[in-house]
């Protein structure tokens, strides 16, 4: 599931960090093509729960590069991110897409390259969709859930999130914003931009 223990990195002496990616596509209840990278939730899920309780695991480190997927699974593992009570610290690497975006906040820092993108954008359903006035409720509980996390977890405003949701300008076939590096700092989706060695350098500091 690319994962890996870094032992004693560094000057790091209070144990272990553990290091977890986020990349591809949040698998959700339906499985995705086998020509697809995909990260599987009902993999992560327990194996946050492990780490949580493993004492040996003095802090996690996440690094992102997803196209979003799954919203309630990805709602569901930015959840269990963000109740670890752990040092966690997230390193977009790639880019933070769509439901990325609560997984990348979901940390008690976040780290972007400076060449990395996150991209907020409207809840998009496919399949069959009933045209009635519940469905567009639905949509907007969903969005809703997906803001507020956001908002609790973040510095990001409520009022802006939902204005870089709904811009007509930026994406050629659908509505948002692209943030790129320090964009995403500036309107306060991370934290500062930075690299592989500041992220393990920060956690560290956290631990101790």
């Amino acid at each position: 599931m690319g994962t890996e223990n870094i032992k004693e990195y560094g000057r790091c002496k209070l144990g272990n960090i553990q290091l977890l990616s986020i990349i591809g596509e949040i698998e959700g209840h339906e499985c995705v093509s086998e020509n697809t990278k995909s990260t599987k939730y009902e993999h992560l899920l327990p194996l946050l729960a492990s780490v949580e309780e493993d004492d040996d695991t003095k802090g996690i480190l996440f690094l992102v590069n997803t196209v979003g997927g799954d919203v309630s699974c990805g709602l569901a593992l930015a959840e269990m991110i963000a109740g670890i009570d752990k040092p966690t610290v997230s390193l977009i690497i790639g880019d933070s897409h769509s439901i990325g975006v609560p997984l990348a906040v979901a940390t008690d820092y976040s780290f972007i390259v400076p060449s990395a993108t996150m991209i907020i954008h409207p809840v998009r359903m496919s399949g069959m969709v009933i045209g009635a006035p519940q469905t567009y409720g639905q949509f907007q509980q969903i969005q809703d859930r997906i803001i507020d996390f956001i908002v609790r977890n973040s510095e990001a405003e409520k009022a802006r999130i939902e204005e870089m949701m709904l811009n007509p300008n930026m994406l050629s076939k659908d509505l948002g914003t692209v943030l790129v590096g320090k964009e995403a700092v500036d309107e306060k989706l991370a934290n500062e931009v930075g690299s592989i060695s500041t992220a393990l350098n920060y956690l560290k500091k956290i631990i101790e």
